[in-house]
């Protein structure tokens, strides 16, 4: 989330969400950023995501490790920060040290201690909680214990400041009542969604209850909002945000699959932000992987989604077995499919016109997505990443996707491909490497434009490593890509599979 919110204060009330059907479980021309930069709160709109710790005008990047080894104790999990600067993020072995953070329940002043499977990082998310015009950051530690009770789980926020994150001024979040297996943070994320407040508000998924709202009040985190839904099981969720009414408010897209359906189907809920709070609007086809963005410059956010296979009859290609993506177009109603509110998607695949390769079993095309504008153009572009693709026979090497915004919407003209065997990018492709697992545009440079960040977790025997490509006027560019490994930010490598989560 970001620190560029608009709105005036509006007449209070709850933020109850109401109960959906089925039950929610698991610019062009900008050249420099100033020197110094405190948002506003309040984040609406998916491109006010800038992830801001230090309110410096730099995007910062936050990447969780749930499975990296801490004090000894493997899946405890740590999460790293990489501050942005006039000339993008970097490491440890490329500037002074204080650029990066390593953070864990082990560091000084945060809640809690390093344990076995705790999974700190499992999710991670960014948004202005307590109104300072600073960047929070969200974390989310599903396998933390409470007492007696196993994998209750936990969130930690850590207040960001003119200093960037630290532990000095945190806050730890739980259920009311803390259930076995609930998983409490096991999905995360924050924007306005209420008149109530004018900072963002706290939305975090468990096993048992399922969507719950936090708002920052009087120095606390409490909780304002429960839904008691009842119908279709969601698990496996993903949480995206963005105004796709484009009433001043956020609205919140939960998305998973069913277990009474295909595993690939995948379906999402649309909950609309409004004066008094989130409300529960509709289901809709898709979300294996969701995102938000404004793809068609209308001022309108709109939603993209995800599904691995073409086994639903609404998806409307048969010849997608490497998955699809599917765009909902933000308007009055929220995002609308192409027959309107509710209906299936625009659905794209390696088979649409101008997109290379071709879908094959497996591919999972969809896997993970990011939307933002590359180029600079005005229009938000798509990166899809596809960690079953195949490259030069090596089986599920990896790849990435870029597909191009326009003023009539997503386009394949100037699609672009790359994987681990692109001229200009570090390494090779391997075997199980798995490349594209999580991909993410973030302009961490200032630019006006959003470069590619890409994982491999499973790199380097599940070490896992993250590429960066820059961005251009003609769109993502290989010449001056570099990749990094854990150890680069200081941070514990062996078994981490460093990249598995990176905040949208």
């Amino acid at each position: 989330m970001g620190s560029t919110g608009r709105n005036t204060r509006r007449t209070a009330g709850t933020a109850a969400a109401a109960a959906a059907s089925f039950l929610l479980l698991a610019g062009a021309g900008i050249l420099a950023a100033p020197s110094a930069y405190a948002g506003v709160p309040g984040a609406t709109s998916a491109a006010d995501r800038n992830s801001d710790f230090n309110g410096d005008g730099y995007t910062d990047l936050l990447t969780g490790a749930p499975e990296g080894t801490v004090d000894g104790k493997e899946g405890a999990g740590y999460v790293t920060v990489q501050y942005g600067a006039p000339n993008g993020i970097a490491t440890n072995t490329t500037v002074p040290k204080g650029h990066v953070q390593v953070i864990s329940q082990s560091t000084k002043g945060v809640p809690g201690t390093s344990e076995f499977g705790d999974h700190f990082g499992q999710a991670v998310a960014t948004g202005d909680l307590d109104g300072d015009g600073y960047d929070d950051a969200v974390v989310g530690a599903p396998g933390e214990d409470e007492g007696t009770v196993e994998d209750a789980g936990r969130v930690t926020v850590l207040y960001g400041s003119k200093d960037g994150l630290g532990a000095e001024r945190t806050s730890s979040v739980v259920a009311a009542q803390p259930a076995a297996g609930a998983r409490f943070g096991h999905t995360v994320a924050a924007a306005r969604f209420t008149g109530d407040v004018d900072s963002d508000q706290l939305v975090v998924l468990d096993q048992k209850v399922g969507l719950q709202v936090f708002t920052y009040h009087a120095g606390v985190l409490r909780q304002v909002g429960t839904p008691h839904s009842t119908g279709h099981t969601l698990q496996a969720a993903y949480l995206t945000t963005g105004d796709y009414n484009r009433d001043g408010f956020a609205d919140l897209v939960v998305s998973g699959y069913s277990p009474d359906d295909d595993y690939a189907k995948g379906w999402s809920a649309y909950y609309a932000g409004s004066a008094e709070g989130l409300r529960y609007g509709r289901d809709l086809h898709g979300g294996l992987g969701t995102a938000s963005g404004d793809i068609n410059g209308d001022g309108y956010d709109d939603l993209v989604v995800g599904q691995l296979s073409a086994v639903d009859e609404a998806a409307g290609d048969a010849d997608a077995p490497g998955g699809l993506v599917g765009v909902y177009y933000g308007g009055q109603d929220g995002p609308a499919g192409t027959q309107g509110p509710g209906s299936a998607p625009q659905w794209w695949s390696q088979n649409s016109p101008g997109v290379p390769g071709a879908g094959e079993q497996g591919d999972a095309w969809g896997n993970d997505l990011s939307v933002a504008d590359v180029d600079g153009d005005g229009y938000a572009d798509m990166a899809v990443g596809a960690p079953g693709e195949d490259a030069d026979g090596a089986p599920r090497a990896g790849a990435v996707w870029l597909l191009r915004g326009s003023r009539d919407g997503l386009t394949g003209t100037n699609a672009q491909h790359v994987d681990q065997n692109t001229p200009g990018i570090p390494g090779t492709a391997e075997e199980d490497d798995r490349w594209g697992a999580q991909v993410r545009l973030v302009d961490t440079d200032g630019d006006g434009r959003a470069e590619l960040v890409a994982a491999a977790p499973d790199e380097n025997g599940g070490d896992g490593a993250i590429w960066l490509l820059p961005a251009g006027s003609d769109g993502l560019r290989t010449d001056g890509s570099w990749s990094y490994g854990a150890a680069a930010l200081g941070a514990p490598a062996h078994g981490a599979h460093f990249g598995s989560v990176i905040d949208e």
